[in-house]
């Protein structure tokens, strides 16, 4: 007799019974801290997440030194390094990775070269009221540079074939001016990022996996990495201190992550890490998820090296993490604004929790005076004086410095490690996940 059968049906009706047996509970969210951040925006129909999530960390970064509100255009930065992708891919000869995709380093290695432009001066886009599209550039560009590859062997390559690239860029861009007025005031890209105050060397790239060693530098194996940056490789729980610390005392932070997954859902708002496995569901269940609190799993290191080993975990996008919140049942989630247009009822933002971004993060960027004292001792780093209120810009009002201390977690609690097992503990929400506490903290000097 093959009993597998009956002990299939067995398990589901056993999982169907504990979902109805728990009590269904609404989402509800509290903010913990709510960071400043400028207007969501659409990527469209390109794959540059990376520019569109860099630049948002930038622009909040701006409103937290008190520079004023700015838009700073993405496709800028897009087109310098689409640039230097088309250069490193037929100098290696095709076998450099080139596509659309990128990651936060690009966006400010580009910056540290290029400088910076703002969204009025440099839209990069032929038609305004076309929505961007990068699908046939893509072919354009790639087609391009095979053609060149395939001159180069043959000893044929003409010596301006970057500028034929640059006519290309010319073409869907628009020619990049030399000089450009911004409120009242005339700049160059260069002298633009010098006046905003934003030095690329000051933000830091910080992974967690285990096939590297940690407390090192490491280059970490994305098809995107094309030009082979490098993160600080933390073991998990120092890598999510980072991110609570540095939202904690005011400073927002990239996120790059996968989405590819059902947990992950930008129409819902949501992305969670349920404990019970989607394919154990009935259609009934899976459309519950997004609307029902219900146990998440417990996050290891060795779960999250192992869906990376097993090419599950994939650098699929990236966003901008700008606060934190209290969910009455599950504790601590993170408020993360996507670059997708202001979809679902939070506007474009979504809710991750604390079990999904240790499952699914591949990597944090941030400023370097966000990590906690003793990463920045152990990376070698030292705090970087800010000013926080610059010179202003003509004909902007700069608004005024922040009064009130600047905060650090004294216990972050790991939401994922201290979820409800039992139904039958007698203990209250904010008992079985408490809400991270603060303490003042000293102005940084």
């Amino acid at each position: 007799m093959n009993c597998k059968p009956i002990f299939t049906a067995l398990f589901a009706a056993f999982i169907a019974l504990a979902l109805n047996a728990q009590k269904l509970e609404p989402y509800e969210f509290k903010p913990l801290k709510m960071l400043p951040a400028t207007a969501v925006k659409d990527q469209q129909k390109t794959g540059t997440c990376w520019s569109f999530a860099a630049t948002s960390l930038l622009e909040s970064e701006l409103l937290r030194r008190g520079k004023g509100e700015h838009n700073l255009s993405e496709m800028y930065t897009v087109r310098c390094v689409y640039r230097q992708k088309c250069e490193n891919y037929v100098r290696r000869l095709g076998t450099a990775q080139f596509g659309q995709g990128g990651l936060v380093h690009d966006k400010l290695n580009a910056i540290q070269k290029y400088g910076l432009m703002p969204e009025s001066a440099y839209p990069g886009r032929k038609n305004p009221n076309q929505p961007l599209d990068h699908s046939a550039l893509e072919t354009t560009l790639k087609t391009l540079c095979d053609t060149f590859i395939a001159q180069a062997k043959r000893n044929e390559l003409a010596e301006d074939w970057l500028a034929q690239i640059e006519k290309i860029l010319d073409q869907e861009f628009g020619p990049v001016p030399t000089t450009f007025v911004y409120q009242g005031v005339q700049y160059t890209p260069t002298s633009f990022r010098d006046f905003l105050g934003i030095k690329p060397e000051h933000y830091v790239h910080l992974t967690s996996f285990t096939h590297h060693p940690f407390w090192t530098y490491i280059v970490l194996e994305l098809p995107d990495n094309f030009s082979n940056g490098q993160y600080y490789n933390l073991p998990l729980n120092d890598l999510m201190r980072c991110l609570n610390h540095a939202l904690q005392n005011g400073y927002t932070v990239a996120w790059d992550a996968d989405v590819s997954n059902p947990g992950f859902s930008a129409k819902e708002g949501l992305a969670i890490l349920p404990d019970i496995d989607w394919k154990e569901r009935t259609p009934e269940q899976v459309a519950a998820v997004f609307k029902y609190w219900e146990p998440e799993k417990v996050v290891t290191q060795e779960m999250r090296q192992r869906a990376f080993d097993r090419l599950e975990t994939q650098d699929d996008h990236l966003m901008h993490i700008t606060g934190m919140l209290n969910e009455t049942q599950g504790g601590l989630f993170y408020a993360v604004k996507n670059s997708w247009g202001e979809i679902s009822e939070r506007k474009g933002y979504l809710y991750a929790s604390n079990a999904y971004l240790r499952m699914n993060t591949l990597s944090l960027t941030l400023h370097v005076n966000a990590l906690p004292r003793d990463i920045q001792h152990r990376m070698g780093l030292l705090p970087v004086p800010e000013r926080l209120i610059e010179a202003p810009i003509p004909g902007q009002t700069t608004p005024p410095a922040q009064t009130q201390p600047r905060t650090r977690p004294e216990n972050v609690p790991d939401a994922t490690q201290s979820r409800l097992r039992n139904p039958q503990l007698k203990t209250t929400p904010a008992e079985r996940h408490p809400i991270p506490k603060a303490v003042e903290m000293p102005k940084e000097r």
